[in-house]
């Protein structure tokens, strides 16, 4: 298993106007499914712009134990000769994902579905994350869980069957991972499996399975939702993937460059995929000044520069079914919100209560550790604004979850007295440069 590193207390401090132009890392959702799918497919597939977080490094050392080939062939270039579906080899040991709860899901699903026996681990953060969602569709499909932690935990083994079965599945939570890893296990069952999800996610397996080959058809379903049908067991085909900057990650410089006053930056390439920019609406509805210098097409996915500039910022209601398309943001949008005048609802949050930590009740405690008036009602979070100004001077917990260290790091850059986090090592699994990409743009990280 991973174990934890020695905390790394980290403090940012208000900071000048930050100016100038960044790219931030390649988008961690495509960055695993480009391991996966080059494991899935027949001949070498290509990847440029991969994120070159732990997570997704985790995830590539999953695909070698897998049988697959890879290369590292410089920053972001790198190269995965598959086995294609149905190849898979065993693992001689545990499959260890750290903090990948991305990798680790969507894996499972993967060998789920495969004759062989597969034993999944990861870090304290993982381990006390559900997996029981993903193990439910399998054991429909024909896996066997052979041992499991309390509640379906890592560390935890499974025994696909000889050959899966199809299924049709109606996700019971908004989870792209949920549906990723029954449209990934699918791939090695004979006949059509079905997902059926009533509010829409992030679609990038989708677009991937077609990328490479499978055919996969998508239909509305319901005022919100979709219908996702697969045909099993294609020849997947190699395919060369171009990983767009992630919307999650270029989060942290914008939410930055809308309350430092003076600011004005740009962020390249950015992915404007409408099931991920849940945040970029809202924060537009906050009266936010992003405006789109740029648009452009890398790997099937339109992408776009961003100028950001600071200005005042008014609180709003954000209904729930925007939550798919924002899930990992609502951190650093709490973030936004503190600064802004009048109070901010952001409703249906249940799902932050289950990522790398309760993410939920770990923003709360920032924030209040900040000086700021919010408080959990039910499933939603209402943060009272502070007109441009937040004391800030303590220490918000991240509980080893990288989201809530780079959110409260921002709000450092523009709070009244510094602002520390007990632990920034982890921001690593997703957004290594972060400190010094932050401070080229001006800010005070340290």
């Amino acid at each position: 298993m991973a174990h934890a590193q020695h905390p790394t207390p980290v403090t940012a401090r208000a900071s000048g106007p930050l100016s100038g132009r960044v790219r931030v890392p390649g988008d961690k959702s495509i960055s695993h499914r480009a391991m996966i799918f080059g494991l899935l497919a027949i001949g070498e597939t290509r990847v440029t712009g991969l994120l070159e977080g732990e997570d997704v490094l985790r995830t590539a050392d999953a695909a070698r134990a897998l049988g697959a080939i890879v290369h590292h062939d410089g920053p972001g270039a790198w190269r995965v000769q598959g086995v294609g579906v149905g190849g898979l080899r065993e693992p001689a040991g545990l499959l260890d994902f750290g903090n990948a709860g991305t990798g680790s899901r969507l894996m499972m699903g993967v060998c789920g579905a495969h004759p062989i026996t597969t034993t999944f681990d990861g870090d304290a953060s993982l381990r006390k994350r559900p997996m029981r969602r993903i193990l439910d569709p399998l054991e429909l499909m024909g896996a066997t869980i052979l041992s499991q932690e309390e509640g379906g935990r890592v560390p935890l083994t499974i025994r696909g069957p000889k050959e899966a079965l199809p299924i049709t599945y109606r996700t019971p939570v908004a989870s792209a991972q949920i549906k990723s890893a029954v449209l990934l296990a699918g791939l090695a069952a004979p006949g059509e499996t079905t997902v059926i999800e009533t509010e829409a996610t992030r679609d990038h397996t989708e677009k991937m399975l077609a990328h490479f080959g499978a055919e996969v058809r998508v239909t509305s379903e319901g005022a919100h939702g979709r219908r996702i049908v697969l045909k099993g067991q294609p020849d997947l085909q190699a395919a060369p993937i171009v990983v767009p900057a992630d919307p999650s990650s270029a989060a942290f410089p914008l939410v930055a460059a809308l309350i430092v006053p003076g600011s004005d930056i740009l962020i390249e390439s950015v992915m404007t995929n409408p099931l991920r920019s849940g945040l970029l609406t809202t924060l537009r509805e906050m009266g936010a000044d992003i405006t789109v210098e740029s648009e452009a097409n890398e790997g099937g996915e339109t992408v776009a520069t961003l100028r950001v500039r600071a200005g005042a910022l008014k609180g709003v209601e954000v209904p729930p079914e925007r939550a798919p398309s924002m899930i990992d943001e609502y951190p650093v949008l709490a973030v936004a919100a503190s600064f802004a005048t009048g109070t901010t609802r952001m409703r249906g949050l249940q799902e932050l209560r289950v990522k790398e930590s309760d993410r939920l009740a770990a923003v709360e405690a920032g924030l209040k550790t900040a000086g700021v008036t919010c408080r959990i009602e039910g499933d939603d979070l209402v943060v009272e604004g502070g007109n441009g100004k937040v004391a800030g001077g303590g220490t918000a917990a991240t509980h080893l979850d990288h989201r809530i260290a780079m959110s409260f790091l921002v709000m450092g850059l523009a709070t009244q007295n510094p602002m520390q986090v007990d632990d920034g090592a982890m921001i690593a699994t997703s957004f290594p440069t972060f400190i010094s990409l932050m401070n080229g743009l001006g800010a005070e990280i340290a």
